[in-house]
């Protein structure tokens, strides 16, 4: 048997296709089973905190630990002129990267990548 960590690419095809009940029971699954879900576009500030809420409801002593999940803003290259002069960020998020907690660390984050340390399931 293979041992390391399934990372699990979701396209945003795929996401869209799906109501917001949907895209978080699809994470909280894949979660809960040890993987380390990767989108390519990041869920919506209201579907991020639906994931959160449901996460919460759903740790257990003993049991789910819950998620770490960290989110890569868009190119600022993206921005017009009046949102770079105003300091205005843009909202759409390029990747999402969401794993259990005990196995996901996000170690570094800057404008060109994500640097995470992922474990295999214990």
């Amino acid at each position: 048997m293979i041992q390391g960590v399934q990372l699990d690419m979701i396209s945003a095809d795929m996401m869209s296709k799906m109501t917001s009940y949907e895209k978080i029971r699809l994470i909280l699954d894949d979660v809960h089973n040890g993987s380390v879900v990767v989108l390519e576009k990041g869920l919506s500030p209201d579907e991020q905190g639906r994931l959160l809420e449901a996460t919460m409801m759903e740790i257990a002593p003993g049991g789910f630990s819950g998620i770490e999940i960290e989110t890569y803003p868009a190119f600022d290259g993206d921005k017009s002129f009046v949102q770079k002069l105003f300091g205005k960020k843009n909202k759409e998020q390029h990747l999402m990267v969401i794993g259990p907690v005990e196995q996901l660390k996000m170690l570094t984050r800057d404008k060109d990548r994500l640097i995470a340390w992922a474990s295999a399931p214990q």
